[in-house]
């Protein structure tokens, strides 16, 4: 009924009425178009390279080394160049590194950011926001500002060259970004849950551990993830505050003008192996949250 009565207003419509509608639903259409060829180009932009690398990653060590350079399905499978990238000097323990520092960094971040970022989210008190300010404003230091200081600092304490001494260090890192995910993740839970448990008897450690933890567990997961990710790509610090005990992307860093190309290629695929599993696995809850947030 609404589009008969719609197209008999528009039949009654003056033409000048009809040229100005013609005219907005042509906008419309080429603004929708645009939108579209924009999110198209930075989709390619993104995919584009992370093809090309696990194509490269993918393939024998010659089609790495030869020009003009295919992709997948076009050229050979085979594992020989990652199985090379494996069998280099200190690519094992580097992963074994990479791994123990980005867990310790996980749980050290996720104790520490949790509390903090449920206070944030549930009390006011003064200077809340020069607060979370001064927690963003740590992510806007340059690394070669906190790394080089705690390197002298790990040399005068004896635990330079240490994973352990690492994770601290990625741990500072990550804890201002892990305290604002999780304050959203608190804030986008209403309080009202919180009351109703306590007036049917819950104190407040009880109310936050029986109702806003497993609404919250969901978030939490994903910060502690995303923590993982940070601390497994993070290579400046690790090359700076370690020698021989170096995480995978130190050892990348510090062969890479030395390495070959298929050294190159692979180790580049390696360290987004967790970027896209966290990608992959985590997308639809990221989008929920930022909807509950934004609402």
């Amino acid at each position: 009924m609404t589009t008969a009565l719609e197209s008999k207003t528009t039949a009654q419509a003056s033409p000048e009425v009809l040229a100005i509608h013609r005219r907005m639903l042509r906008r419309q259409r080429l603004g929708r178009a645009l939108v579209y060829v924009v999110a198209i180009l930075i989709s390619l932009w993104v995919l584009v390279p992370i093809w090309f690398i696990a194509s490269m990653a993918f393939t024998t060590p010659q089609v790495v080394r030869s020009y003009p350079k295919g992709v997948l399905p076009f050229i050979p499978f085979s594992t020989d160049t990652m199985a090379f990238f494996l069998r280099s000097a200190g690519i094992i323990p580097g992963i074994i590194n990479s791994v123990v520092v980005a867990l310790i960094t996980l749980v050290l971040s996720t104790l520490i950011a949790a509390p903090a970022g449920y206070a944030l989210s549930r009390y006011v008190f003064r200077g809340r926001d020069a607060f979370r300010l001064a927690i963003l404003a740590v992510r806007a230091f340059p690394i070669v500002v906190l790394s080089i200081p705690l390197a002298v600092v790990f040399l005068r304490l004896r635990i330079y060259d240490s994973i352990y001494s690492l994770a601290l260090m990625h741990t500072a890192l990550a804890l201002p970004t892990t305290v604002l995910v999780l304050s959203s993740v608190f804030a986008s839970i209403p309080y009202e849950l919180e009351e109703a448990a306590q007036v049917f008897g819950c104190s407040p450690v009880r109310a936050f551990r029986h109702v806003v933890l497993p609404l919250a567990l969901p978030g939490i997961a994903a910060s502690a993830i995303f923590t993982f990710v940070l601390s497994w790509n993070e290579g400046f610090a690790a090359t700076i505050l370690t020698l021989r005990n170096r995480t995978l992307p130190a050892q990348v860093l510090v062969n890479l003008n030395i390495s070959s190309e298929p050294y190159q290629f692979a180790g580049g695929f390696f360290l987004m192996i967790p970027a896209l599993i966290f990608i992959f696995f985590i997308r639809r809850y990221l989008f929920n949250m930022w909807g509950q947030i934004t609402k």
